[in-house]
Parts: C-alpha cells; structure tokens; sequence
C-alpha cells in the first residue's frame, strides 16, 4: 500500500512539474517567461510575451497535466488517486526542476478536478472564466475559482474530497500572496496590460 502511495505521488509530481510556460516560450524564441513580467512560468505571464496562442497552450497543458495525473492513477492505483492529485499540484507550485519556484496551481487545479470532481470543475470553470471576463483580474478571479472547488465539495456532501480541496485552495491563495497585496493596494495589473 505504502508504494503504491509513493508511485501515485511521485508520478503525479513528476507530471506536476514539467514546466510548460517556460518550456514553450523558449522553444517559441520569447526567451525566459521567469525574465519576463512577474517571472511566473503560469499562461497569465505567459501572454505578457504578447502570445495569446502560446498563453492558450500553457493553460490548457497545465490543466492536462493535473488531469493526466489523476486520470492515470484511476487505472493504475484507485486507492492512490488523492496522492497523485496531491502530487501534480504541489509538482506543479514547487518543481525540483526550476529550485522550487514554480506555478501559481489555479490551471493545475481545474486539471486535477476535471477528473476527480467534474461538477467542482464546472462551477470552477464558470467562476474563473466570469471573474476574469468581468475584472478583467487574473488573481482576482483564480483564487475565487480555487476557492469555489472545496466549497462545492462540501455542498455535494463529499466528505472524502473536501480536506484535500481545501488544502489546494489554501496553496493557491498563497502563491498569490503578491498579487493580494497589489489587490489590496489597487496597483494588481488587468489581464492585457504589459506591466507586473
């Protein structure tokens, strides 16, 4: 049992932290995505290099990964599955690869509940993209998504999920620890201004 734990972790994580904002911006001639913006490897700073294709990718590859990672510990260890999603979204916030600086986990996290939790994902989905189309505020709008997955968990009654889901909206919200101070300072950068 304690292997598979550790297989279904250490997949996930390994998953988790492959770097695609920063792999496709080099492999697209824009340089480090970490040297552009904010630094973060996530699609939001991603479309500051003026990309919204490349911005589009990252996001969509980020969800997949988490995704995968849950996808595959359904067929291979179902009684892992909570480790291999708890291992993509901390692969994803803290990869060895780049000395633990990675991602802010919002694409990450709808990944990893498209799978696990699909009405969560729904209702995610819809906030996050509500949020952004009306704030036009990327933080704003991925932390109340984030926040949204542990809430429609318990309103579910799944007990199994929520503990973990709240633990992954409680990392989300401080990644964004910055981002909450410029909120609070009415300096946070709308989504399309090339700016910090």
């Amino acid at each position: 049992m304690y292997g598979t734990v550790l297989l279904a972790l250490l997949i996930g994580y390994l998953l988790g932290s492959i770097p695609f904002g920063l792999l496709l911006t080099k492999a697209a001639g824009k340089g480090d995505i970490r040297e552009v913006g904010s630094g973060n490897i996530g699609a939001t700073n991603v479309l500051r290099t003026g990309s919204k294709g490349l911005a589009i990718a990252t996001l969509l590859l980020d969800a997949l990964k988490g995704a995968a990672a849950v996808i595959l510990a359904k067929w291979l260890w179902p009684d892992a599955v909570n480790f291999a999603a708890a291992g993509a979204m901390i692969g994803h916030l803290y990869p060895v690869w780049l000395r633990f600086k990675g991602g802010k986990g919002v694409a990450t996290f709808l990944g990893v509940l498209i799978p696990l939790l699909p009405i969560a994902a729904l209702v995610y989905a819809v906030i996050w993209i509500g949020l952004l189309a009306i704030l036009r505020i990327s933080s704003a709008a991925g932390m109340a998504a984030a926040t949204s997955a542990p809430v429609t968990a318990a309103v579910m009654g799944n007990q199994a999920l929520f503990p973990m889901l709240l633990g992954f909206a409680l990392l989300v919200i401080w990644k964004h620890r910055e981002n909450i101070r410029r909120l609070a300072r009415g300096e946070e950068p709308r989504v399309g201004r090339k700016q910090a």
